[in-house]
């Protein structure tokens, strides 16, 4: 974990605050050229500042992206194309739980267009760069605990019965772990590695806005930010033959992805049409 990480370029999306925040200024810290995608030039300039002053390192810069629009992330990605740099790093970490069904200007369910839609397409359109840092490359994307009770549906914009946020949430992050998966397994020959992780139940403020009874039942027993990304960290710093793509990590090491009893597992066989439709909607040939 005290490794130094000089000339590596790190990319986090959410970097503005809790678990984005304290992942960026961790990557900082150790040396890492870190590239903060947040929606925010607000929020995101004063995170910015604060990471470069606290690390003393002045390599971290602000990108300017709205993740729940596929437009904005195009944009951004060609705009990062064009510093032709490797990327040895991506971290999906943005999300959302949005408690009440909301529709983005693009005309997507607003979980499911962050927490899905949208990191499959920045992670897709960075495939290129993550490329040139082969065979060091390596995608981590943060779901959640969550996805435990969820199966991998189809209906992925809660179209059939009564919204349920949470239960959306659950999905998406269900959705995130599957995708990994099959990440792996398409770009094993190109020196990426894939890997989700749960954080365990960190006191932020996405959690506090949109779980506030939640966080004010365990206030002072959640995790800190800091604790939340250590094995964010973790796995941005170990060597890579230690880790497995396209595995659920929690705590520094590896975690099932599926309960005992929760008959989740064979759900997974439905990700090859996911990725087809989760591809038209992006649009990326």
């Amino acid at each position: 974990m005290q490794a130094r990480i000089e000339g590596k370029n790190c990319v986090v999306t959410g970097a503005n605050a809790g678990i984005g925040y304290a992942t960026a200024e961790g990557l900082a810290s150790r040396g890492a050229t870190v590239y903060m995608v947040c929606r925010s030039k607000e929020k995101g300039e004063t995170a910015l500042s604060a990471i470069r002053s606290k690390t003393g390192n002045e390599n971290v810069h602000l990108e300017l992206c709205d993740l729940s629009s596929i437009t904005e992330i195009k944009s951004f990605a060609n705009r990062f194309s064009l510093k032709d740099k490797p990327v040895h790093v991506l971290v999906n970490n943005a999300g959302v739980l949005e408690n009440n069904r909301l529709i983005t200007s693009e005309g997507f369910e607003l979980n499911f267009a962050v927490n899905v839609l949208g990191t499959y397409t920045i992670t897709e359109l960075m495939v290129p760069l993550l490329e040139k840092a082969a065979p060091d490359a390596r995608v981590i994307t943060v779901s959640s605990g969550g996805m435990y009770t969820a199966h991998l549906t189809d209906d992925l914009e809660f179209n059939s019965g009564s919204f349920d946020g949470m239960e959306q949430y659950a999905r998406n992050k269900r959705v995130q772990v599957a995708l990994t998966e099959k990440w792996s397994e398409m770009y094993k020959e190109k020196g990426i590695g894939f890997y989700s992780m749960h954080p365990g139940w960190a006191e932020t403020p996405g959690v506090a806005k949109s779980m506030p009874s939640f966080n004010e039942r365990f206030a002072g027993n959640l995790r800190t930010s800091e604790e939340g990304a250590d094995t964010v960290l973790w796995l941005a710093l170990q060597p890579k033959e230690k880790l497995v793509s396209g595995s659920f990590y929690f705590d520094r090491a590896e975690a099932p992805k599926h309960l005992k009893f929760a008959a989740t597992a064979a759900s997974h066989a439905r990700i090859d049409p996911i990725v087809d439709v989760l591809r038209s909607m992006a649009n990326l040939r």
